[in-house]
């Protein structure tokens, strides 16, 4: 099956009525262990007309030895770029959208850290929900834009660099916690996470708050 590139027909659009475009994606959000990570890639109007960066996709259609390369690549294209977390424990204590809230406030704070100002600028959130307004400090002007990691590059870019500093973070966690095979699964529901849930427990990792398996906690 033939996969349609990104284009950035939507930002050089919006481009027109604002400064900024600061792109964002999550990733991790339904993984049984580790934190949620949010992904920003800043565009500006001279960004736009940039060449989008070749084999650049939605992470999930990028395969696992080509994301690094891509994700570096991305990350250059970009004017500014950040990935926010929220841990698993601030899932269990605030839910799911909240923790994806965290994140992405925090993501949008790295970027303007780097430089971005928030005036006359419009987030664009991929998905058809806003979890950042309620959370940022800051009144933020957001679009969510369904399919966004798809069609947008920008938000393909936010997604690649997102995926691949996560992915990176649970391959590290696999060092001390070996019984999950989190460089494997990054976190993620697989049978072999599973069995291992159910034979050694769940780790101070793992969503507890979440119907996850009928096991003890270690901790």
């Amino acid at each position: 099956m033939t996969v349609t590139a990104p284009k950035l027909t939507l930002e050089r659009k919006l481009l027109c009525e604002y400064d900024l475009i600061i792109s964002l994606d999550e990733v991790g959000r339904g993984a049984l262990a580790g934190p949620v990570a949010v992904g920003a890639a800043v565009m500006d109007a001279a960004g736009a007309r940039r060449r989008v960066p070749e084999g650049l996709r939605d992470s999930k259609l990028v395969s696992e030895k080509r994301r690094p390369d891509v994700a570096l690549r991305a990350a250059a294209w970009v004017q500014a770029s950040a990935v926010g977390w929220a841990s698993a424990a601030e899932v269990d204590a605030g839910g799911i959208m909240r923790a994806l809230g965290l994140a992405a406030s925090r993501a949008i704070d790295g970027v303007v850290a780097q430089g971005a100002a928030l005036e006359r600028t419009l987030v664009i959130l991929d998905g058809n929900h806003d979890y950042v307004s309620r959370v940022h400090a800051v009144p933020l002007q957001v679009r969510s834009v369904v399919k966004g990691d798809r069609d947008c590059a920008s938000v393909s870019a936010a997604s690649v660099i997102a995926k691949v500093a996560r992915d990176t973070y649970m391959a590290e966690l696999h060092a001390d916690h070996p019984l999950y095979q989190w460089d494997r699964n990054k976190g993620y529901a697989s049978a072999e996470h599973r069995a291992a849930i159910r034979s050694g427990g769940l780790s101070p990792f793992h969503r507890a708050s979440w119907a996850i398996a009928d096991a003890p906690t270690l901790f």
